[in-house]
């Protein structure tokens, strides 16, 4: 067993040792191929790096990535120096809005959690979850998209009792939603995506594991009841023999159907999270290894994505097939042309989704295409929705259970969520999950008996009307070139100088849920 001593001689650029989770790693020759740059290493060597680490990695990253002979073994956790964590007075803010926090019986909706979210966690970990591409007008879109859509509720049907359950490619789902991927989860919580397996369970509902999950991906599996349906969503590897291993390994383990997301051949400019890049090289440090080859300036979703494969294409679908006998879903599918090819390719379904507004500014919704595949796979596969062999699935925006029995109207069998619930457990831990998933349960209830629907099969397309979804209308952010160098007539004592757009003109005047006032 090594000393922490010892551990503490290698420390530098020539010699990097670290520790993680007790143990010590020789890292030296990783370092100029850390998608987070060296700096970040550079400055825990010879020391423990746990507490860095944990939130950003999967628990078996580094042991994935070292070969067997860069594992040094066990270290003398009495030895080992500790890295001083200095709170600055920023961190001293958070804490005491944490403790202003409004209690859990005051958040009425999912919007609560993310207002809460956004005044109680680290502005890294806001800028990870909160960003999106470019202008950010999708992500707007994508849930202002289902403000057009309206319903034509039925009466005088018995609603006495309502039954919203539903199955998600033929495993049963207490709600016609899912826990979608999202990537990092222990940036919002030290648990990350395990509090989303435990309340899956709990609440009935299938979670889909992410490839870039915080935990383990075994970790997440082992931590599911018997019994309880996971899926799994894919980021294909550009070394198809490290993405064979995954599938494979996914399949032995009980997953039961295979996302492959197919809208990130390169990373969409998620401008808020890169103004929070990772640690960048020092100059000094560059010049010494004659290497920077690797893009570290653009936030954590550049820096943990550079391994994706931009090359995937059709004619890969057949490998896939021939090496697992799950389910295959293509999630990202954007328009009904390629929602066809997935169906005359044999896949079980596509998610309708533009990467929760991450990828392509201007983008359409989930729904909108949604509205759009119904009406082109009839037209031109005789195909009738929500269908058992080819289903049709969408996320982003998602925030009501009206939203979802909108999308199931027009013909989605299922909504992935998920954002609100990171918003959640980021607010709240566990508890802020389980709270999101009752608030959606006692929605469903309230909203099936207004529509005059006793169960999801009586959700039908009669019940919405649809005819101005594809009226795209946004509040575009305002031009900072022309409102800093022309001459503007304002009237001071009717505007605020911080406003900048009109969301921002929305975010004052809508009543918002507030942090408890300091007494």
């Amino acid at each position: 067993m090594l000393s922490g001593k010892e551990v503490a001689q290698h420390n530098g650029r020539e010699s990097c040792w670290i520790i993680v989770h007790g143990k010590v790693y020789d890292v030296t020759e990783f370092l100029n191929d850390h998608p987070g740059g060296s700096r970040i290493i550079l400055k825990y060597a010879g020391k423990d790096a746990t507490q860095e680490y944990d939130p950003i990695h999967p628990p078996d990253a580094i042991t994935s990535n070292l070969p067997p002979e860069k594992h040094l073994g066990p270290v003398q956790p009495d030895t080992v120096e500790k890295v001083e964590i200095q709170i600055t007075d920023e961190e001293k803010e958070r804490f005491e809005r944490i403790e202003r926090r409004p209690s859990l019986s005051e958040i009425l909706n999912l919007h609560d959690f993310e207002s809460i979210a956004k005044e109680v966690m680290p502005v890294k970990a806001w800028a990870y979850y909160s960003s999106a591409a470019d202008d950010e007008i999708t992500i707007r879109e994508n849930h202002a998209a289902y403000h057009r859509i309206w319903f034509r509720p039925r009466i005088m049907r018995d609603v006495t009792n309502v039954d919203f359950s539903s199955t998600i490619l033929g495993h049963k789902t207490s709600m016609p939603i899912y826990i979608t991927a999202t990537a990092l989860g222990k940036l919002g919580h030290p648990d990350g995506e395990l509090i989303l397996t435990r309340a899956a369970a709990q609440h009935g509902i299938i979670q889909m594991i992410p490839t870039l999950a915080s935990c383990s991906f075994d970790e997440l599996v082992d931590g599911a009841q018997p019994e309880q349906v996971q899926f799994f969503q894919l980021y294909v590897n550009k070394d198809r023999a490290i993405t064979k291993r995954i599938v494979q390994h996914a399949e032995t383990r009980g997953i039961k159907a295979l996302f492959i997301t197919v809208d990130a051949p390169q990373l969409g400019r998620r401008e808020k999270d890169m103004r929070q890049k990772f640690e960048a090289e020092d100059p000094a440090e560059v010049s010494k290894t004659g290497k920077d080859n690797v893009d570290r300036s653009q936030g954590a979703a550049r820096a943990i994505s550079s391994f994706i494969d931009p090359g995937l294409k059709w004619s890969d679908l057949d490998w896939f097939k021939s090496i697992t006998k799950m389910p295959l879903i293509l999630k990202g599918v954007q328009c009904w042309e390629d929602a066809l090819e997935a169906y005359d390719q044999g896949l079980a379904g596509v998610v309708l989704s533009n990467h929760g507004g991450r990828q392509l500014d201007f983008a359409r919704s989930g729904i909108e295409i949604l509205a759009e595949c119904v009406k082109h796979l009839k037209e031109k596969r005789g195909l009738t929705f929500p269908n058992e062999k080819f289903q049709l699935f969408v996320d982003g925006g998602v925030r009501r259970a009206t939203d979802v029995l909108k999308a199931i109207a027009l013909g989605a069998s299922a909504v992935g969520i998920g954002r609100p619930f990171l918003y959640a457990y980021s607010a709240y831990g566990p508890d802020g999950v389980d709270r999101a998933l009752q608030i959606l349960h006692d929605e469903f209830e309230m909203n099936m008996r207004l529509l005059g629907a006793p169960t999801i099969k009586d959700v039908v397309r009669e019940m919405v009307d649809a005819s101005n979804l594809s009226s795209h209308v946004v509040a575009v952010p305002s031009d900072s070139l022309f409102n800093t160098n022309c001459t503007e007539l304002k009237l001071s004592c009717l505007f605020d100088a911080n406003i900048r757009n009109v969301d921002e003109v929305m975010q004052h005047a809508v009543l918002k849920l507030p942090l408890k006032a300091k007494i």
